[in-house]
Formats: structure tokens, sequence, C-alpha cells
């Protein structure tokens, strides 16, 4: 793990001051809420003394990439149960995909209609009777070991900051966040999915209110983009040299500035931005903006 690495960035108002804080640069391949997410669910997996990690993910994601390479990196079989059995003739074509088999994750492709029975106990003892005795990490990481992980993100360092900004997708993230904050401190969270269902999902990891969930600035829904979005991540990183995920971490950023022009952030408030990584995705997104006839991010 590198060292944490925070960035200013540079605003036209005066009044407030805005940072980001790079999880992004923490791992080359475990990029950064998956580092924390992984960290100590690898741990619980040796102590159980299992040889192999099973988690579950789409074409392009994060996470089976990072399950992928940690477990290459720490001694574990890994086995990724993906969303989409079409995907299963084009691993070729798809650049995440390809980096987890290269790191020996094999793949069990599963139409959407059975990958919405992930967490049923009759889909999971099935996965036991064809893997044997594997160690269960949920779709994206998040349960109590990763939200354990989560609560580390913040140091003691960050007490001045008077909101902390992360994007959402399973709500492990920002309920490790919300755990660690201050008195002071809001915890500001922008989902990268369409619902209201997301509020229940990070009650169950905390019991704090000073937390917010900011839905206007999910795009569509989860993986959708539009050319205004793609324009703020190229112009971002023209102006910042700090690369932006579309998926997650682009549509917080663009979300917190439009709220900060829009004056919804108290005079002189401090804001700290969570990067959350997800930099690998943009190759298999930039394939599909191609395909489209729509302008790519680009670095």
């Amino acid at each position: 793990m590198q060292e944490i690495i925070t960035q200013e960035i540079q605003l036209n108002t005066k009044n407030i001051s805005l940072s980001i804080r790079r999880e992004d640069l923490i791992h080359p391949f475990i990029s950064g809420n998956k580092f924390r997410k992984l960290k100590y669910n690898l741990l619980q997996a040796k102590a159980e003394n299992k040889d192999t990690l099973l988690t579950f993910g789409g074409a392009y994601s994060n996470h089976i990439a990072a399950a992928a390479f940690a477990g290459k990196e720490h001694g574990f079989k890994s086995i990724g149960i993906i969303r989409g059995d079409e995907l299963e003739s084009k691993i070729a074509e798809n650049p995440t995909l390809q980096f987890a088999q290269e790191c020996g994750m094999k793949f069990k492709f599963v139409s959407r209609e059975s990958y919405r029975q992930k967490t049923e106990p009759d889909f999971l003892e099935n996965l036991k009777q064809e893997f044997g005795n594997f160690y269960l990490v949920p779709e994206g990481g998040t349960n109590e070991y990763a939200v354990k992980g989560c609560e580390e993100i913040l140091t003691k360092e960050d007490a001045h900051y008077d909101f902390i900004c992360c994007s959402v997708g399973t709500g492990g993230t920002i309920s490790g966040i919300i755990r660690s904050i201050l008195p002071h401190q809001k915890v500001l969270g922008f989902p990268s999915l369409k619902g209201d269902f997301l509020k229940d999902e990070i009650r169950k990891f905390v019991q704090d209110q000073n937390w917010e969930l900011i839905t206007a600035y999910h795009f569509g829904g989860y993986g959708k983009v539009n050319p205004e979005l793609i324009a703020f991540i190229n112009q971002f990183y023209k102006e910042n040299t700090i690369p932006l995920d579309p998926i997650y971490t682009g549509k917080m950023v663009f979300g917190v500035i439009d709220l900060i022009n829009k004056n919804y952030f108290p005079e002189n408030s401090k804001i700290l931005l969570i990067h959350t990584g997800g930099i690998q995705g943009i190759q298999g997104m930039n394939l599909k903006l191609s395909a489209k006839k729509i302008p790519i991010i680009n670095f």
C-alpha cells in the first residue's frame, strides 16, 4: 500500500475548499475501495483456512479485477460468477475479464436471471457442490469485513473537513466512512444506481444519522453515461491531472462541483472527495463509447 495522497482542487470560488483523497493510488491493481474491502476479507479467509475465493460481478467489474489480483497475490485460487452468459465467448474482447483470467481466476457465466439469485441459499449451495469449500466474498465486496476496512479511509488529519463525499455502489464504502467521522462532519453519498434501496443497505451497517444520499447524479443508472459526463471527466483531467472513472467517482465529482455552483454548501465549507478507484474499467467503457460513436475518455 502506498502513502495516502490528498490533492487540492482549484475552484472559481474562494469560499469553498475542495480536496480529493487519491485512494485510486494506494495499489496498482487492487484500487481504491477494493483494497479496503478485501483487506479483512482476505485475513478472514486465511483464518478459516480457505484456499479459494468466490465472488460475483459484471462484464467490467472493478471488484472482479481486484479480487482476481488479490487472490493471486495472497495465494488463493479465485472464481468469478459473471453476470451474462453471452460473455463466455467474448473474454478476449473484454479487458477486465482478460486481466482477471491472466491472474488465474476461473469463471462461471450465468444468465442475468440466474445472477439475481446470487444471495439465495439454494444458489449458493449449488456453487458449493460445484466448487467445494470456498470463501464467499459478496458482489462488490460489501460485508462487515469490508466496512471495517473502509473505516480506515479517513485519518485523524482529516478532522478539519466539514463534508466527506463519496460515490455509492453497494454501500460498503460509505458505511465505513460514516462509522469513522467526527460529530461535526457529514457524509454525502452519490449513488451510481437508481432507487432508494441503498438507504436500507447502509442502515444494515450504521446507526448514525449524519449522512445523506444525493440521488440526482446517476446519469440514468448503473453503467450509464452521456457526452456531458465524458466531457466533464476529460476537462477535469486536463485541469487537475486526476483521472476519474465514469461509473462511480466521475459522477460524484460532477455532482459535488454542480452543488458548489448552486450554493448548496455553506460558505467556507471544507470538502473532501474520496476517489474510490475504478480506473481499470475505462478501457472497457471506451470500447462501448466507440461502438456508439460517442467521444471517449481521454487521459
